[in-house]
């Protein structure tokens, strides 16, 4: 039985704590079972598909789970879809100490008879300061 995820927020949750836990399972229940999915890593090509998408994200968890902390989310929300944007610290072991790069993601979600689920995955690498420095509009603010 699929897993239901009432909101795509709960379904981002799951996606990030399924990446830090190395479980593909897990991960592949957050993604739809469309064909139409599409995934981009950092510098990657575009995966189309659901087979493609898991052989990847499959090759990418050999490795143990990714340290990814997600920040500074802005969601759009529509009745059946949901897009977020968001800036992702990513911990990595260095030679000497742990390393942190930045990635710009956005996620979309549709909303199904199964509850939420992912229909794309977009990352690619962010300035350094990123993480610090990313700057958006607060509502009502006069430029």
């Amino acid at each position: 039985m699929p897993v239901m995820f009432a909101t795509s927020e709960e379904a981002e949750l799951a996606f990030y704590d399924a990446l830090e836990r190395a479980d593909l399972a897990r991960l592949m229940q957050i993604w739809s079972d469309e064909e139409e999915i599409v995934c981009v890593h950092p510098g990657g090509l575009r995966l189309v598909g659901l087979h493609a998408v898991k052989e990847a994200w499959q090759e990418i968890l050999s490795n143990g789970g990714l340290h990814i902390r997600p920040s500074s989310t802005v969601v759009l929300h529509s009745m059946m879809s949901a897009t977020h944007t968001l800036v992702e610290q990513v911990t990595v072991q260095g030679t000497d100490a742990p390393e942190v790069a930045y990635c710009y993601a956005t996620n979309v979600y549709h909303k199904g008879p199964t509850g939420w689920r992912l229909v794309m995955h977009h990352a690619s690498a962010a300035p350094s300061e990123a993480g610090r420095h990313d700057v958006h509009d607060a509502p009502g603010l006069l430029h």
